[in-house]
């Protein structure tokens, strides 16, 4: 049954493959939605209008018995896409929903489930190349103006952002911190990554200093001013019950500061990490060393903030033209 090998393939990804809490949830809402549009249209069930979407990775209902694996064929997943593409889903979405029933499907011929994979020689829709957004020096300096310091959770805020700024981290990588990652005097922090990948990037003096008047805010151990004293003995940034902070969190609490700040709406926590990017590159670092920083698995991805600068669109310019010269 398509529930049960859903269930065992989650299982999979998460003890075999390690795959994050994160990862997981999308895989279950991508084979979720599969799910509910192949009952509907092969099988004629429909779900209620006003259904609430489950979140949990274990998506599929295990009492479901309503699909088996080995009725779904290449017809079905193409029609599949055709379904997203008329309901107006982007391609990036289509592309990641194709990727999910790929690994899937490989997975279940992996175990003998099925014998053939009904998504091979299925092409991806072609993605437009997105150049990321940045914002300048200056822009930088206002947004971290933003948090009120004389708060602790104000004071967190601005931290995260000095980090931010500092590494160029992922809200993902920023989030899961924890204090034994922590090298202050070293000026260094361990990062988990994509595929829970382990590396050792510096910190700036001033980012560090923001970490240790953090952790050293008596505010933090104490139950006062609409926040609860440190629950989570391990975790560095910590949400008003004094727990992990989450990457809802973040983003929620960047969307006001941006607000606040009368910065573009399309500006996000991870602009910081593209901005950061181009600064490094605008200075002076070589490629590769940005690539290890940020954690990219290939350098072509670290290579698109080259276009991303108007100072190294102009220099490339100038040495490009005839005229310049």
């Amino acid at each position: 049954m398509f529930h049960h090998t859903v269930q065992k393939f989650l299982d999979h990804l998460r003890i075999v493959k390690n795959s994050s809490e994160h990862t997981l949830r999308n895989y279950a809402i991508d084979l979720n939605c599969f799910k509910e549009f192949y009952e509907q249209e092969y099988l004629g069930i429909t779900q209620p209008e006003n259904s609430t979407p489950k979140i949990s990775v274990k998506l599929i209902d295990a009492n479901d018995k309503r699909i088996s694996i080995s009725t779904i064929d290449k017809r079905s997943i193409r029609r599949f896409l055709s379904f997203l593409h008329e309901k107006q889903d982007t391609k990036r979405t289509i592309v990641r929903r194709l990727a999910t029933l790929r690994t899937f499907f490989k997975y279940a011929c992996s175990q003998k489930i099925i014998g053939m994979n009904p998504t091979e020689d299925l092409e991806n829709p072609k993605l437009d190349k997105r150049i990321p957004s940045s914002i300048n020096y200056d822009q930088v300096k206002k947004l971290f103006e933003q948090p009120d310091t004389t708060t602790l959770l104000g004071f967190r805020d601005r931290t995260i952002m000095e980090l931010f700024y500092s590494s160029g981290l992922r809200v993902s990588e920023l989030v899961a911190l924890n204090r034994n990652d922590l090298f202050l005097d070293e000026l260094l922090i361990k990062v988990r990554g994509k595929g829970k990948k382990e590396r050792l990037i510096p910190l700036t003096k001033n980012a560090a200093d923001w970490i240790k008047a953090y952790l050293e805010h008596p505010e933090r151990y104490a139950t006062i001013d609409g926040h609860n004293a440190e629950m989570d003995k391990n975790a560095l940034f910590l949400n008003r019950e004094g727990t992990r902070l989450t990457t809802r969190s973040v983003d929620r609490k960047f969307d006001k500061y941006l607000k606040d700040s009368g910065l573009a709406a399309n500006v996000t926590p991870h602009t910081i990490r593209h901005t950061i990017a181009t600064h490094w590159l605008e200075n002076g670092m070589d490629l590769k060393t940005i690539q290890v920083l940020l954690g990219h698995s290939s350098l072509a991805t670290t290579t698109i903030y080259t276009q991303v600068s108007p100072k190294l669109k102009k220099e490339v310019y100038d040495k490009a033209h005839p005229r310049a010269n």
